[in-house]
């Protein structure tokens, strides 16, 4: 599959950058992260870079809350980005033309139409209708939502670091990796490590918790069951849990 998001390459950040891993649908735990690191921030008396590693829908309840959270303009000093992934690229693709639509739903998507005020079980039972179903999503979900998903890249490359939402093929030079494999690879990934010069900070595989290895650190720990949603601070000097 070829690459269709973009790869952001930032050449500087102001102060350390924070990773966020996988919100799916917690609000209240990413509005507490966010609490922290400010609070770390103003602590040291710093400005900050904060990249969300994706998967911001389905499973949790608060969806369509994250996604007007992350959407629209902040008026604090944090400076966001975040890449896209596998739930969000699947809601989006159900949103654009009901491609894949049964297995989103199973996976996660029916959390997400409920938390715009869609049961979709209800739905599907009365109408027996797919597209009855897609129809009521195009209208419940802000393009303000859509525009975000829509213009969010697939990784992020500071220096040595690379911030992606599952990780990368392993050996392969970044110019050639796959929006799939950024977006949904485990194996080999998760064993071998990228087999590059790079650290690739990502989320996607649930760890109870975060995971330095190989050139890898993982820290999706499972916030919509465990409700632990983990902060990496990464510094010149060292990475850390916040």
């Amino acid at each position: 599959m070829p690459a269709l998001r973009t790869r952001t390459k930032l050449l500087a950040t102001r102060g350390p950058i924070y990773a966020i891993g996988d919100v799916h649908g917690c609000i209240d735990q990413l509005l507490h992260a966010e609490q922290r690191i400010q609070e770390d921030c103003q602590l040291r008396n710093q400005s900050a870079t904060v990249i969300y590693l994706g998967d911001f829908v389905d499973r949790g309840k608060g969806s369509a809350a994250v996604l007007e959270h992350l959407s629209r303009r902040h008026t604090d000093d944090l400076v966001r980005f975040a890449v896209c992934g596998n739930h969000d690229d699947a809601f989006l693709a159900f949103i654009r033309d009901g491609a894949g639509a049964q297995h989103w739903l199973d996976f996660g998507g029916m959390a997400t139409l409920q938390s715009y005020g869609i049961d979709a079980d209800y739905v599907l039972k009365t109408t027996g209708s797919m597209k009855t179903l897609v129809a009521l999503a195009r209208e419940a979900v802000p393009q303000q939502h859509v525009d975000f998903l829509q213009r969010l890249p697939v990784s992020i490359s500071i220096g040595r670091y690379l911030f992606v939402h599952a990780g990368i093929r392993p050996g392969l030079e970044l110019d050639n990796q796959t929006d799939e494999d950024m977006m949904w690879i485990r194996e080999p990934f998760l064993s071998e490590g990228p087999k590059l010069p790079i650290t690739v900070i990502h989320g996607h595989t649930i760890v109870p918790a975060p995971v330095f290895r190989d050139g890898r650190i993982g820290i999706d720990t499972g916030c919509y069951s465990t409700g632990l949603l983990t902060v990496l601070k990464v510094t010149p000097e060292a990475t850390a849990i916040l």
